[in-house]
């Protein structure tokens, strides 16, 4: 197998799991920044207030997102099955 194709793969699969990951971090993100933008106006300094919002926004966000990630995953982890034989030999 050539250097090319090793970076080829690579390269994909870091593509796909910033695709799959990057919605949810970005909500998980944006509900934080909300959360600690609340928390310095009211002046509540709660440690743990962040991670109910946090936690409750990216299980809605894997119920919204989730099938879309999943057949990304599904798609590239078939295409690299269909390519294992040329990967090896």
């Amino acid at each position: 197998m050539s250097p090319e194709t090793v970076i080829s793969i690579a390269k994909q699969g870091i593509t796909t799991v910033l695709l799959i990951c990057g919605p949810i971090l970005l909500l998980a993100l944006v509900v934080g920044l909300a959360v600690s933008i609340f928390q310095a106006t009211t002046q509540i300094q709660e440690q743990t207030l962040a991670f109910i919002p946090k936690i409750v926004s990216v299980l809605v966000g894997i119920v919204f997102f989730g099938p879309w990630m999943l057949s990304h995953l599904i798609s590239y982890a078939n295409e690299i099955f269909s390519n294992l034989t040329r990967f090896v030999g």
